[in-house]
């Protein structure tokens, strides 16, 4: 540590991303999409006119904005951009989570929500997964600061649908309630439609996931306008173009190409399921999943060992070594081809 460093910064300890390896392996461990974004994105990639990035873009990223709230059924003052839904979601904890009551979360949810907590003094109160590993939404209580989940969560993968939803809303009014659907193209239920009836619902989104844009850095937040002008409140005493002019004119190309997104999304969701079955004929123990990954362990062998033995056969994946996850792989949905290479080097390690 540094003697010029702050003592908050002392106290921090950041969120680990996956490893993004230098060497050639199949990588399914930061849950990236297996397939190319639309081919509108690499149309539009090559015909961006290149003397606009001499301008400071539109620091309302408007024209995003526009085709977002279209595609959200939304109006375009009900929807918020930045760098990555990770930005988004940091400024949240910012508008929304800064006071004396605890803001609740699962204990096993996005990694990066205790980061956030620490980072801006947030009280945070863990609430256990029920017995089947689902997010417990009875748990969370009105007395709240703030209420935080992934639907579907990760990294267990359980979505709960909008009716469940519309229940937690209609207990917990009091507070907001941050609802992180980075996964929910992939076999979930957005609760987008309930913003209309609830101002303190706040849902996220990201295009690296179903999108295939994790490299452009792209997110979003769709709320009430009051929910929105507190994102912009803090975005625009940190920086006031967030969203540079290249991402949005990719971004807008991605939302364009219905069919491409569909077909990408429902060959991620046939390769998971086939992968579910045939790690399930190894002995694995694999929990149900409305994302692009599974979480699995084995009632025998060490996740830690599968994990090593799969990286010396070509293969990462991703493991928790944490006291509540260190007997769980989670495994990237990939390509067909990437995912029979995965089948092919457990079957000696599981035999």
């Amino acid at each position: 540590m540094s003697k010029f460093w702050s003592p908050k910064l002392r106290e921090l300890t950041p969120y680990v991303p996956g490893e993004q390896p230098r060497e050639r392996l199949i990588k399914l461990n930061t849950n990236e999409n297996p397939y190319p974004p639309a081919p509108g994105v690499e149309t539009a990639l090559r015909e961006f006119p290149v003397d606009h990035l001499r301008r400071y873009p539109d620091p309302e990223s408007r024209a995003l904005r526009d085709a977002l709230a279209k595609e959200c059924g939304v109006e375009p003052e009900q929807v918020f951009v930045g760098n990555g839904s990770d930005e988004v979601l940091a400024l949240a904890f910012q508008a929304f989570f800064c006071h004396d009551r605890p803001l609740e979360m699962p204990e096993i949810t996005y990694s990066f929500y205790p980061v956030y907590c620490r980072l801006y003094d947030v009280t945070r109160r863990a609430l256990p997964l029920d017995d089947q590993w689902r997010v417990d939404l009875d748990a969370f209580s009105q007395e709240a600061g703030g209420v935080v989940f992934a639907n579907p969560n990760a990294p267990t993968g359980h979505g709960h649908d909008r009716q469940a939803i519309a229940r937690l809303l209609s207990r917990i009014t009091g507070s907001v309630v941050l609802i992180d659907e980075a996964y929910v193209d992939f076999g979930g239920e957005s609760a987008i439609p309930l913003v209309a009836e609830h101002p303190n619902l706040l849902v996220t989104g990201t295009f690296s996931k179903s999108r295939s844009l994790a490299g452009l850095r792209l997110g979003y937040a769709v709320g009430s306008r009051e929910l929105i002008e507190g994102l912009e409140r803090v975005k625009d005493s940190f920086n006031s173009y967030p969203i540079d002019s290249l991402a949005s004119t990719l971004g807008i190309a991605a939302l364009a190409d219905h069919d491409h997104f569909e077909a990408c999304r429902e060959a991620v969701i046939t390769t998971r399921e086939r992968t579910r079955g045939r790690l399930e004929e190894l002995g694995l123990r694999v929990l149900p999943s409305q994302t692009n990954f599974l979480l699995v362990s084995h009632p025998d062998i060490d996740a830690a060992q599968l994990f090593v033995g799969l990286r010396e056969r070509g293969i990462l994946v991703r493991h928790f070594n944490t006291d509540t996850l260190r007997d769980f792989l989670r495994i990237s949905i990939g390509t067909e081809d990437e995912m029979d290479s995965l089948i092919e080097a457990l079957e000696p390690l599981c035999a």
